[in-house]
């Protein structure tokens, strides 16, 4: 009986472990501008990215925040894979110095990036 608790306990804390490292993008909240947390190594390669490739940063009249539409004229950029495989699901607008990642149904900004 000893022995079954012991892996038991031991199995747990080894998946619990594998779970927590290969975790990189949690979601938060409910409805459609969930929160998404994104782990600083990817925040690094996401703000890498826009500096590299000179990301022309849109205008718009009203501030794009978490939460709002984005506008149906501002066009709506791809996910680079390299951003997290958990990320490829949203769409980006580089405004005001910063990454908003926005969910391509509803066109609603559910990340800033700063």
């Amino acid at each position: 009986m000893k022995k079954l608790f012991l892996l038991s306990a031991a199995a747990v804390m080894i998946s619990t472990g594998a779970f927590a490292q290969s975790t990189v993008v949690t979601t938060t909240g409910t409805g459609h501008a969930a929160a998404v947390q994104i782990e600083p190594e990817y925040r690094t390669r996401i703000k890498s990215y826009i500096t590299e490739h000179r990301v022309r940063p849109v205008t718009t009249k009203e501030k794009i925040i978490v939460g709002a539409t984005v506008p149906s004229d501002v066009e709506l950029e791809a996910v680079p894979a390299d951003w997290g495989p958990a990320l490829t699901k949203y769409r980006y607008v580089y405004s005001g110095e910063r990454v908003m990642l926005v969910d391509p149904g509803s066109r609603t900004v559910v990340q800033e990036i700063d």
